[in-house]
């Protein structure tokens, strides 16, 4: 696993912007090594603000959108449409703008989808979607080039919150009951399929932001504070705005 690395930005405005440059030119690189490329997506303000800034971006435009791979850490357990599911926010914001291969988007599964009201069900549906899509003989997960996650202020990501059960959870994907944040129903990436990315790009901004990030910086257990828990394979940077910057360890400080 990869050791973290901090970059601050001024306000969250530049934060989306240089994410999403950073994104493109990771998808460019990545179809330029392997021929395809491959992003996990989140969901909350920021994520909807980088989504906006990369539509927005010139650049976009030299990325080969039919061959890239679109999944989701974690969703909203409702109907499909939903304005609160992440699918519905990373659609308006960005993918429906894009020419992405339709059966190169892979959200979970809703509530009025095949599984019906069943999590449980859906987590299984989508963990069989992520195998099918793995190398054959080789993994039980495909290969993500990177991985993107907001911090709660509680410390969660995706929807791999404080305490949970889902912690002890060995499957790739769990439903999530009796989630602390409305919507109470979820599904998510487990840690362990998070740590499987390439690179993982924690996304923060906003001083009630400040606290969970030194404490995840700082060595809290990942049973108390989720994002502790995240590692990449090659790379771990948390991309922060200076509000959410303003606690980082002074180990960091170099680095801001």
């Amino acid at each position: 696993m990869s050791e973290a690395s901090v970059a601050v930005h001024a306000d969250a405005d530049l934060l989306a912007q240089a994410v999403a440059a950073r994104l493109v030119v990771k998808l460019l690189d990545a179809q330029a090594d392997r021929g395809q490329a491959s992003v996990v997506l989140t969901g909350g303000r920021i994520a909807a603000a980088v989504y906006r800034a990369v539509a927005a971006l010139p650049a976009h435009d030299a990325v080969d959108w039919s061959r890239v791979d679109v999944w989701w850490g974690d969703e909203r357990f409702l109907p499909a449409g939903d304005p609160e599911r992440n699918e519905t926010q990373a659609r308006a914001a960005l993918l429906d703008l894009l020419p992405l291969d339709p059966a190169r988007i892979h959200p979970m599964p809703a509530s009025d989808g095949p599984d019906g009201v069943d999590p449980e069900a859906a987590a299984a549906r989508y963990a069989e979607e992520l195998a099918a899509a793995a190398r054959p003989g080789h993994a039980t997960l495909p290969h993500f080039d990177v991985l993107l996650l907001g911090v709660g202020e509680d410390g969660h990501v995706a929807s791999v919150f404080p305490e949970h059960r889902v912690h002890y959870e060995s499957r790739p994907v769990s439903a999530v009951r009796g989630s602390p944040k409305p919507p109470p129903v979820r599904t998510t990436l487990t840690l362990p399929a998070i740590n499987t990315a390439e690179e993982v790009w924690l996304v923060a901004s906003g001083s009630d932001k400040a606290a969970a990030v030194h404490m995840a910086l700082d060595g809290a257990g990942p049973v108390q504070l989720p994002a502790a828990g995240v590692a990449g394979v090659s790379r771990t940077l948390w991309l922060l705005d200076r509000a959410a910057a303003a606690d980082v360890p002074p180990r960091f400080r170099s680095l801001r």
